[in-house]
């Protein structure tokens, strides 16, 4: 029996913006998708946005979810800063937390680039470094190993579409770091047969509640166009890849089996696994 939104126990959001001031279109983005998902499922969120980089505001444990964003800069640039020791002090009492936790009561997270990379940093899974040169645009990122069955990504094709925008990135895999905490990498940036270069880790499950992206699943077409148009992107872009990749990208941001996809499935899946077990307490 269907109950009123007034008659719903709200499920306490936190999303940690760590862009640092920085003007961007993700944190839009991801308020965007939160709010069409209350729409679509009515389930009422009640959402916290936490300034972290510029105001060292760092959440507590006792949101249900947690959403951490991507940002500017390097992920070592701050290390050992007051906002750095709270966030890796929150993930560490998470990860605990949901080991004993009840089905129902354990705490979600999902970490976007920057949060990525430093989740990375803290779970020790493989090296982050920076890239030899910067990555920027719309490219298709290929599932493996655990992707293939990750339930977030399963109603996505192999490849899938993201926005990738990183000056850093997370590469060879620590196999028995990975085993030993219950870690699985879930993507693997594009081919490049042509370049003797690893591949990054675009994708890691670091617990059967904690999943990160190097990539943007929340971008929409709004956002990457904005970023495109900019001098800067498009130089960038048209050096690296060619001005006839940079028109191909621009003309792919509206194709619904692109990024429009991805950010039609991967957070709302997201949701779905954070809320699946809390849905039978949705009455006060």
């Amino acid at each position: 029996m269907d109950v009123k939104d007034s008659e719903r126990k709200k499920i306490n959001i936190a999303v940690l913006d760590l862009n640092n001031g920085v003007p961007n279109q993700g944190l839009r983005c991801i308020l965007n998708i939160l709010q069409q998902y209350q729409n679509d499922h009515g389930v009422p969120f009640e959402i916290t946005v936490f300034d972290v980089r510029q105001k060292d505001e760092v959440p507590d444990n006792s949101f249900d979810i947690y959403i951490s964003s991507g940002g500017p800069g390097s992920p070592f640039d701050e290390e050992g800063w007051q906002w750095e020791n709270k966030f890796f002090s929150l993930i560490n009492q998470l990860y605990y937390y949901n080991t004993q936790a009840r089905a129902a009561d354990k705490k979600h997270i999902f970490f976007i680039c920057h949060s990525f990379q430093l989740a990375c940093r803290f779970f020790k899974i493989g090296k982050v470094c920076k890239r030899k040169s910067t990555s920027f645009g719309v490219f298709p990122m290929h599932k493996i190993w655990g992707g293939l069955h990750e339930p977030i990504f399963e109603q996505l094709p192999e490849p899938f579409y993201g926005v990738d925008s990183r000056d850093y990135q997370v590469v060879q895999p620590d196999f028995d770091q990975l085993n030993t905490i219950g870690a699985t990498v879930l993507a693997l940036e594009k081919e490049r047969p042509h370049v003797p270069l690893e591949r990054a880790i675009m994708a890691v499950r670091f617990s059967d509640e904690m999943i990160g992206t190097q990539f943007h699943p929340e971008a929409d077409a709004i956002s990457m166009r904005d970023h495109l148009l900019k001098d800067i992107n498009k130089a960038r872009v048209i050096e690296e890849h060619g001005e006839a990749k940079y028109w191909d990208m621009l003309g792919k941001l509206d194709d619904p089996d692109k990024i429009l996809l991805t950010q039609k499935i991967i957070l709302p899946a997201f949701l779905d696994k954070a809320l699946e077990k809390k849905r039978s307490l949705s009455i006060v």
